[in-house]
């Protein structure tokens, strides 16, 4: 036997306190899923160009809306045109991502888990 073993010694059994953390962390889990949920259906939008260009993507960060100024569109400046919808783009997704740290954030903030 090794030193400090006694023979008959038990194995300690696990805390009741485990149990209770593992509820606590399942519930979150749950309330968190619930969150995502609601974050799924949200919509940011964005415009570029005054309003010429406007781009609309969901919690899913898709884009499921694109609208364009008809006076906005030149043949001759095709490169103008995917600027200002690149940018709409970029910004509605920024915003998403923002909205979704945010709501996320609230449970992960006590939590010190790193990357969240």
């Amino acid at each position: 036997m090794g030193k400090g073993m006694k023979a008959g010694k038990k194995p300690k059994q696990p805390k009741m306190g485990n149990a209770q953390q593992m509820a606590q962390m399942q519930a979150m889990q749950r309330k968190m899923e619930e969150v995502q949920a609601q974050i799924d259906e949200m919509e940011a939008s964005a415009t570029s160009g005054g309003g010429a260009v406007s781009v609309t993507v969901s919690g899913k960060k898709e884009i499921v809306d694109i609208r364009i100024q008809p006076e906005v569109v030149d043949p001759d400046d095709v490169e103008m045109l995917q600027d200002l919808i690149l940018t709409a783009a970029n910004e509605a997704l920024r915003q998403m991502e923002e909205i979704s740290q945010s709501e996320m954030g609230k449970f992960t903030a006590g939590l010190g888990i790193p990357g969240f």
